[in-house]
């Protein structure tokens, strides 16, 4: 059957490039679209042509490369790109050929843009569902906890995203877990996309050139997770000229370098951050201060060399580290490494191939340090990635289509103990495993009215040797155990993941959009908090634990006024899970060799609207989101077999920005969220056992926080400007108004009455003001 399928795709894909060839005297214009000042290629820039013949658009690849094709002719050759001037040429179509572009930055309506897209009316026409695109200039002014800019703070402010909570990066999608969403970097994988538990993202923004998240409709390109996808892509450099830039907040600087390694063939960015909150601890005279930890630190770097039209090389790299502890009691740190090689060909002025090579790893170690009691704890993910992806641009459709090989390493616990530790010493054993994917997908322009993005992904899992395999029953029992070499096949998967999604223009402003797509996802994580942490013990799917599915359909309206001035858009959504992981009563998750002896499996809903209104043009600017949700799981174990309220179900969710430019040098910003608490497990009762009080729970996610609601405020002075320099001022007031939003709730004895039980909200933080001075020369 999957030889079938196998040999069906190809088939397909085989007629799909054929087609054009039937055409007569029709000719190709491909090339490249960068920025004239940087040489940094422009991804989604729209570029037609058009004449008396007709007129055919697109918009530029990953790479910023495009291919339209329209009959002899002469035709106007038109690219525009937000916050650049429009190039217009007028080409004789008489044979293909090779046009590469440079576009010159600065607006001719110079106005703030805050955009989904750079092609007008994208956001209707396009048949793609659930797609936000960041701006990167907007993080400048969105005010965020000491006043780092911060992507995944930014994306939670979007309609169907959730934050994980109170000054956290973690962040929930349409109903998802947190480890359900698909984080990218030059795409390699982040497993870990925080910084100091969650204050800031491992993305720093100097460094960074797109964002896209995909929340619905997932192509086919993507997989391996159920929610979303979070694709980031790194700045390649200036192949022009030097330049310097950065910042210098209160608790944080960083500092990027870029320039030309040959001039408009090749370039180099290097960009590094730091926090030295550990230094001012070092100056306190607290002697209990001094020798404490609280740092982190990332370096982000990027190479890339064109050796001609056809042929362009880039290399990529992310280190970052994260340092907490306190002397004599315990030390914490981990991180995430990740390595892209990558190779653009141009096979013809139809045909597009990317070719890459990726590694990333993420691990952390605990400490527990005592004089005669020393513990310390390691655990590691790490991959190897080949992807192969191509695209094929004919008259009226884009196919893509590629294949993907991963093989995880996955080492759950190391302890070892030294001194006269009571503990014993424990090797969990290391998990193999090799995922693989192939696909297929074509966005097909029916006509004008009617666009289809459609496809499917054929993937595959398979758990390895070497290790002792055991099988479960419900009771948590082991029922069969089973030892396997190095590189035997232990347990395989296989399954289709179909896409569709589809458009159709009412109008030129308005349309209508329908979606549908199955994910599966191999690489789960553990853990009973309400958001990611550092020490989050990862699994792969086995012999018990099988790939999580996730089907998805979508519907919605999308209206655009006043030439793009203003943009609305409206989706309900309803999701149906499977193989969903939830944990016993009781359970042991860290540093348990039997971990899998613990744990549930159901299914689970999710559905919900979205609402998202904008002003993308003017003095001030701003969006406002608001999503309606509800997402639930069920378990023949829990709650009497009924469906109950998943960690991140919240039922309302509203965030409103605004931006204003006062004049050249002024701007202002503010950002208001309201939430519903997160559904939480609050004790039934208590009894003492051994003098210590123990807490009994019944029914799992019966209760809920408290709601939260913060308004952020800040305001930008930009410092007189020269050929050669320039600089601004940022501050801002994180929680202006001083709330304290809850963080957690502790139970614990009244002191006056041990028989009674009292509630303790805790709050991390209230109002946090703060300065950056950014330069860049």
């Amino acid at each position: 059957m999957q030889n079938k399928y196998i040999f069906n795709l190809f088939f397909l894909i085989g007629i799909l490039l054929t087609l054009p060839a039937q055409a007569q005297k029709r000719h190709t214009i491909s090339g490249t679209v960068r920025d004239g000042a940087t040489g940094e290629t422009l991804i989604g820039a729209s570029v037609r042509i058009q004449g008396n013949a007709g007129q055919s658009v697109t918009i530029t690849n990953s790479y910023g490369f495009y291919s339209l094709t329209q009959p002899d002719g002469e035709y106007d050759l038109v690219v525009t790109y937000t916050g650049y001037q429009t190039y217009t040429k007028k080409v004789s179509l008489a044979a293909s050929s090779t046009i590469n572009i440079e576009l010159t930055a600065g607006s001719e309506l110079q106005e703030v843009v805050i955009s989904a897209s750079d092609r007008k009316n994208e956001n209707v026409r396009s048949p793609q569902m659930g797609l936000d695109k960041l701006n990167m200039k907007d993080l400048d002014n969105v005010p965020v906890i000491f006043g780092e800019k911060d992507v995944l703070k930014t994306i939670q402010l979007l309609p169907g995203v959730k934050s994980g909570g109170e000054g956290t990066t973690g962040f929930f999608v349409r109903g998802g877990a947190a480890d359900q969403n698909l984080i990218l970097l030059d795409e390699a994988t982040v497993y870990n996309s925080s910084h100091l538990l969650g204050f800031f993202s491992t993305f720093n923004a100097d460094a960074i050139k797109d964002v896209s998240l995909y929340k619905g409709g997932m192509p086919s390109q993507y997989g391996g997770r159920l929610s979303s996808v979070l694709d980031v892509k790194m700045q390649d450099g200036n192949n022009k000229e030097f330049g310097f830039e950065g910042g210098i907040g209160l608790i944080a600087s960083r500092i990027k370098a870029e320039g030309p390694l040959v001039k408009n063939r090749g370039s180099f960015m290097f960009s590094a951050r730091r926090t030295y909150i550990d230094l001012l601890l070092q100056a306190s005279p607290d002697s209990a201060v001094k020798g404490n930890k609280l740092n982190f630190y990332d370096i982000n770097a990027k190479l890339n060399y064109k050796f001609d039209d056809k042929n362009t090389i880039y290399l990529s790299g992310y280190f970052g580290r994260d340092n907490i502890g306190i002397k004599n009691l315990f030390e914490n740190n981990w991180g995430n490494t990740t390595a892209t090689i990558r190779l653009n060909h141009v096979f013809n002025s139809r045909l597009f191939s990317n070719t890459s090579f990726i590694y990333n790893k993420y691990n952390y170690a605990v400490s527990l340090l005592d004089e005669d009691n020393n513990i310390n704890v390691t655990s590691l993910i790490r991959d190897f990635n080949l992807k192969q992806d191509f695209q094929y641009f004919s008259d009226k459709h884009i196919l893509r289509f590629g294949f993907q090989g991963t093989h995880h390493r996955i080492a759950p616990s190391d302890i070892t103990t030294s001194g006269k530790s009571s503990f014993n010493p424990l090797t969990i054993e290391n998990r193999y495993g090799i995922e693989t994917a192939l696909y297929l997908s074509d966005e097909w322009k029916v006509s004008d009215q009617l666009h289809f993005l459609y496809g499917a992904r054929l993937s595959g899992f398979s758990l390895l040797g070497p290790g002792t395999f055991d099988t479960y029953n419900a009771e948590g029992e082991v029922t069969s155990s089973k030892t396997y070499n190095s590189g035997q096949f232990v347990k395989s998967y296989f399954y289709l993941e179909p896409r569709f999604s589809a458009s159709y223009s009412l109008n030129d402003e308005n349309s209508i959009k329908a979606s549908y797509n199955r994910n599966t996802q191999n690489i789960h994580i553990l853990s009973n908090a309400n958001t990611s942490s550092p020490t989050d013990q990862y699994v792969m799917s086995s012999n018990n634990i099988k790939p999580e599915i996730g089907d998805q359909v979508a519907m919605g309206y999308f209206k655009n006024a006043k030439d793009n001035t203003f943009e609305f858009s409206a989706e309900v959504y309803y999701k149906w899970l499977q193989n969903q992981i939830e944990y016993k009563n009781g359970a042991e998750l860290i540093a348990n060799a039997n971990v899998e002896s613990e744990l549930l499996y159901g299914t689970g809903r999710a559905y919900g609207l979205e609402l998202y209104a904008k002003k993308t043009k003017g003095r001030l600017t701003g969006w406002i989101s608001y999503t309606l949700s509800r997402t639930e799981r069920k378990f023949d174990e829990l709650n009497g077999g009924n469906y109950f309220a998943a960690r991140q179900d919240r039922t309302h969710d509203v965030a409103l920005v605004g931006i204003f430019n006062l004049n050249k040098r002024w701007s202002f910003s503010a950002n208001y969220i309201y939430n519903t608490g997160n559904a939480v497990t609050y004790p039934a009762g208590k009894y003492n056992l051994g003098g210590l009080t123990t807490y009994y729970y019944t029914e799992r996610n019966a209760n809920r926080m408290p709601h939260t609601t913060r308004l952020d405020i800040s305001a930008t002075l930009k410092g007189k400007e020269t050929k050669k320099f320039k600089s601004s001022w940022s501050f801002s007031l994180y929680n202006a108004l001083n709330r304290h939003n809850p963080y957690a709730i502790q139970f614990r004895d009244k002191k006056d009455d041990p028989s009674r039980t009292e509630a303790v909200q805790i709050a991390l933080f209230g109002i946090i003001p703060s300065v950056t001075w950014n330069f860049k020369f």
